[in-house]
């Protein structure tokens, strides 16, 4: 839904042109009670697919980003059109999704108390060869989101934003390496860790080892997280792109603070395999889905 205030002398051009636009409907316009200079209002219905040639002419008519407001609503009824297999309820918006990154390509103090959360979780799970635990510190993680920032600096050509968000994922993986460390090498110091424990005999030593899964669960894994990075089911897809990041670092810092084992190279192996390949997977997706969409507008 689209909300803009625009001076008098522009309003009938504006108008003219939201009307030119296909997937803008229910234009109502009305005088800007708050404003002294007699600007009109305006309001209307904009279609996902529409968002992105809409923000290029108000861009286009310098309007100022503070002039207006695209906020996305979630549509109870009707439902006939998405059902049908109608567009106009669903559709893929560039700028939506511009913005999604922005807001997730910094570390911000909320992302590093979730990836630290995890990784306590994920090296106590190493530790005790514990499956839940993994699962957990994958729930916990938002490894998803500075990912997925960086497919789209990448397709979109932003290499500022690609860079930030590549830093942002970089430092959380880090984080979960050193903290692991740390961890395992007080458990060790205090003699909390069971006699003779070797991170190898873990039931997990399988995270220092790549094979054709390990390529297929990554690709797999950045398709939809990707996808999911577009919708509400981020927050669920993002334990499935965890299990290739979260576990192998917290295995990597495991090895390197309880045992200084040699399957710290291992995991490290896995992990940068695992963190390219989701990387790859996203980005062709994104171009994919920016690609039918341009052909679609066409």
């Amino acid at each position: 839904m689209l909300r803009s205030s625009v001076e008098a002398d522009r309003a009938p051009h504006f108008a003219a042109l939201l009307r030119e636009i296909d997937g803008v409907r229910r234009i109502v316009q009305q005088p800007d009670e708050s404003s002294d200079t007699g600007s009109t209002v305006f309001v209307a219905d904009v279609e996902p697919a529409a968002a992105d040639r809409l923000v290029e002419t108000i861009a286009d008519l310098g309007i100022p980003v503070d002039d207006y407001l695209l906020t996305k609503v979630e549509v109870v009824a009707p439902l006939r059109r998405q059902l049908g297999g109608g567009r106009g309820i669903e559709g893929f918006a560039w700028v939506e999704v511009m913005g999604q990154a922005r807001a997730n390509s910094r570390p911000l103090a909320r992302y590093l108390a979730l990836i630290t959360v995890a990784a306590v979780i994920a090296a106590l799970g190493v530790i005790t060869s514990s499956s839940i635990l993994i699962v957990g510190a994958m729930a916990v993680s938002p490894d998803l989101l500075p990912i997925c920032a960086t497919c789209v600096g990448i397709v979109g050509g932003r290499h500022l934003l690609t860079q930030r968000a590549a830093t942002t994922l970089v430092l959380g993986l880090g984080l979960v390496v050193v903290v692991a460390a740390l961890l395992s090498a007080l458990l060790k110091w205090g003699d909390f860790l069971p006699s003779g424990f070797r991170v190898e005999d873990s039931a997990l030593n399988t995270l220092a080892h790549t094979d054709y899964s390990t390529v297929l669960v990554a690709l797999a894994a950045g398709v939809g997280g990707m996808l999911a990075f577009e919708s509400r089911a981020s927050a669920a897809v993002g334990v499935a792109i965890s299990v290739t990041t979260i576990p192998a670092s917290a295995y990597l810092g495991v090895s390197i603070g309880a045992a200084g084992s040699s399957e710290a190279l291992g995991a490290l192996v896995v992990l940068a395999v695992n963190v390219s390949l989701l990387i790859l997977a996203g980005t062709s997706t994104l171009y994919v889905q920016r690609w039918l969409a341009g052909r679609h507008h066409d």
